[in-house]
């Protein structure tokens, strides 16, 4: 059941009507200041009704650190948001531990302003779980069967440099899918036992390094009900 649902929000077209892409989804970010959101004193602010983070020569980001959102720690779910990017790396984290220090562990819808991360599913512990245009299949002892799905710099030419991209999150289960601008970026379907993480905090990445600035805006979530628990074998 929860396969195929996951099938249909995947198809779902970026260009669907405003009232069938909003239905049942929840503003996260009100456009006018940082309430419901936390992070790291003098780090985020709102510029141009964007939650906005940046770095500079005068003031650089030796270490990541997170805007954590205070709505909940959802499990399944459908994040919407748009975001935009000009130099650097940077990050949605969900289903993920908040740390001291305003860190965080988990999953990551990673992006940057170069060729490597955008697109793909990171995780703290593991690395990339899945790159551009893979499919992953992890199984409970950590095994995991990679399958093409797309060409990595095909796949990103779909997205514009420096400029607003449109992210998309699904989390249902143990799968997950990402994509950018309308088109699927990278999948898989997480079982690994002690790691495959079924709920936790959504948070926004500042990543040290070089200058960088990176803004979101409309951030929105939908949240599914639990999948049902698996039949039991017959005796």
């Amino acid at each position: 059941m929860f396969a195929s649902t996951l099938a249909i929000l995947t198809l779902c077209a970026w260009t669907a009507s405003a009232a069938d892409i909003e239905e049942g989804f929840t503003p996260m970010f009100n456009g006018k200041d940082l309430a419901g959101w936390e992070g790291k004193p003098g780090w985020w602010r709102v510029e141009n009704g964007c939650i906005t983070s940046e770095s500079t020569p005068e003031k650089p980001c030796p270490t990541a650190h997170y805007l954590m959102w205070r709505g909940g720690k959802p499990g399944d779910f459908e994040l919407r948001l748009e975001y935009r990017l000009v130099g650097g790396n940077s990050g949605v984290q969900f289903r993920s531990k908040e740390l001291p220090e305003w860190d965080t562990s988990g999953y990551q819808a990673d992006m940057e302003d170069g060729g490597q991360w955008t697109g793909c599913l990171f995780e703290h512990t593991r690395g990339g779980v899945s790159m551009r245009g893979e499919k992953v299949v992890i199984d409970l002892d950590g095994t995991r069967h990679v399958t093409p799905i797309g060409d990595p710099a095909e796949l990103l030419k779909r997205v514009r440099k420096q400029d607003w991209n449109c992210y998309r999150i699904i989390a249902l289960g143990d799968q997950i899918v990402l994509e950018i601008n309308g088109t699927v970026m990278c999948r898989a379907i997480d079982s690994q036992t002690g790691l495959a993480a079924k709920e936790g905090v959504i948070a926004l990445q500042m990543h040290p390094g070089p200058p960088m600035k990176v803004q979101f805006r409309n951030l929105r979530i939908k949240l599914f009900d639990p999948p049902p628990p698996a039949p039991r074998s017959a005796r």
